[in-house]
């Protein structure tokens, strides 16, 4: 999976900073070597998060690894430095948040 395509817009959000239930869409894979490079956004994207896709944290645990993730009618558990390499775009407030 390549980086952020440059059509895309820009974001510095990544779905490990996502706030508790808000939900966005990601926008792209980002190959980072400390995280397993390559490989590993094979694996997400194998997974399903695929730019395009809506996304949502459902629940963070204790000490904030890991964290739950609502991809379509799947829930998956990932690690925040998997999370960190799904770059997104908050697309909707936090489900609960006041107005």
């Amino acid at each position: 999976m390549e980086p952020v395509p440059p059509d895309h817009p820009v974001t510095d959000v990544t779905l490990n900073d996502l706030p508790l239930r808000a939900e966005a869409r990601i926008v792209g894979l980002t190959a980072k070597a400390e995280a397993g490079g390559q490989q590993l956004t094979e694996r997400l994207a194998e997974l399903g998060f695929l730019p395009g896709e809506r996304v949502r944290v459902l629940a963070r645990a204790i000490f904030g690894d890991p964290i739950a993730v609502r991809l379509g009618s799947g829930t998956f558990a990932l690690r925040r430095f998997e999370a960190a390499c799904i770059a997104v775009e908050i697309i909707g407030a936090p489900i609960g948040a006041l107005a």
